[in-house]
């Protein structure tokens, strides 16, 4: 009792959860809300079904507090193992939904596991960087680390499920603040930015401005005596990938995948197929004006115009009856959270702990960034849920698990002081 009296919580980052949350179950009501419904407690009702996962979540944190900072260092690969083989199970057990095999079903109840699977990640991720043996600066260990990145999202990918593997790009940037040179990143963007401009203009004009820019640094650097050949091989590299860019998109990316990047880029105009559920979330948000038309009052999310608007499009319920300013202050409380988590991960004094902070906080804004962007037309529609906010016990108690064992790692910081 004496040591748990000493353990000092982060009570900033707990109450930006908790309002987040809340924020989140007001719009689900708001989304879900049905008026013929036999009442408040109606199981059937998706509101009321994430009323009880959030206070299950509330035992999950309790858990999760009580357990030993060191138990989640000392079993972070048990845990990996046990998220792996989890996935792997749903080639034989798991059911589709949406067309994706990413889900058990257990009575009433479902489970996605790859939500799980990214604290489970970051935990194997923040051991095998902390390890007194690994050096990120060694070719090996760099591959090792990518190879416990994106083990999962391999995984992952074949049920399909794009959107929940593409969230583990996430986990390169806490790489870099452990001494990951930096080309990894540039090189990371250099790739998708040929391929988002190749498919915007086409092969021939990408492939006249990598020249460009090639005998642009040749001449910059001519006092220097530069390696002609350098340049050429890697001018011969982005040619290449962007001839082959074409392949790719046309045979590795689904045709509901290739539509949305076409809608994305302008080359399609589609309101009423694949580019439906974009156009009413721009809709609604738009709607919404300045102070938004009030709690219930969305003639958008009323009529249910916006199809998935309680999980992946929760956002457009805010921009429509919280108008700008509500949807300006859910994007500071996200802020905040992440600002936060970075503020915390820096005074660790474990580097495991300090790792597992950076994973935290870059799996959160890979999430908020991809999702806003999502539903206001910025970027494809991908599936990837709003943190805290979208209907779903999976991912609610994903990332409830995902903070909360940072809090716990950050409280020991006290203990040990």
């Amino acid at each position: 009792m004496a040591r748990a009296r000493r353990l000092k919580f982060d009570w900033i980052t707990i109450i930006i959860y908790l309002a987040l949350v809340s924020i989140g179950w007001i719009n689900i009501y708001s989304a879900s809300y049905n008026e013929t419904s036999a009442g408040f407690f109606d199981f059937s009702q998706t509101y009321f079904k994430q009323l009880i996962w959030i206070g299950l979540s509330l035992v999950l944190i309790t858990f999760i507090l009580a357990l030993e900072a060191k138990f989640y260092e000392r079993f972070s690969s048990v845990i990996y193992l046990v998220s792996l083989l989890s996935l792997l199970g749903l080639f034989v057990l798991g059911k589709n939904v949406n067309g994706a095999t990413s889900w058990y079903f257990f009575g009433g109840f479902s489970i996605q596991p790859s939500e799980f699977a990214k604290a489970a990640t970051a935990l194997a991720l923040a051991k095998f960087v902390s390890d007194i043996q690994t050096d990120l600066k060694e070719f090996k260990d760099q591959i090792k680390a990518l190879i416990l990145i994106f083990l999962p999202a391999l995984i992952i990918i074949p049920q399909p499920d794009p959107g929940s593997a593409l969230v583990y790009v996430a986990l390169i940037f806490p790489l870099y603040r452990e001494g990951l040179h930096y080309i990894y990143l540039l090189l990371g963007f250099i790739v998708a930015a040929l391929f988002v401009t190749t498919l915007a203009i086409g092969v021939p004009w990408v492939t006249v401005g990598i020249l460009i820019i090639a005998i642009f640094f040749y001449l910059k650097n001519k006092k220097r005596k530069p390696n002609i050949f350098k340049y050429g091989i890697i001018a011969a590299a982005c040619i290449g990938f962007s001839v082959s860019v074409n392949f790719i998109f046309e045979n590795v990316l689904e045709q509901r995948h290739r539509d949305r990047f076409n809608i994305v880029l302008g080359k399609e105009v589609d309101t009423k197929d694949i580019g439906y559920n974009t156009n009413q979330s721009e809709i609604a948000i738009g709607s919404g004006g300045w102070t938004g038309k009030g709690w219930l009052q969305g003639t958008q999310t009323k009529g249910k115009f916006v199809p998935e608007q309680d999980t992946d499009y929760i956002f457009s319920t805010v921009g429509e009856e919280w108008g700008f300013l509500g949807s300006l202050v859910v994007v500071l409380l996200f802020l905040f959270l992440i600002i936060r988590l970075l503020i915390l991960a820096e005074r660790q004094k474990s580097q495991f702990s300090r790792v597992y902070g950076y994973s935290v906080a870059s799996i959160i804004f890979f999430h908020f960034f991809i999702n806003i962007g999502m539903v206001s037309g910025l970027l494809p529609t991908i599936g990837i849920p709003l943190p805290f906010f979208s209907y779903g016990g999976s991912g609610l108690w994903g990332f409830t698990i995902l903070l909360f064992i940072f809090i716990r790692l950050d409280a020991s910081n006290y203990v040990n002081r």
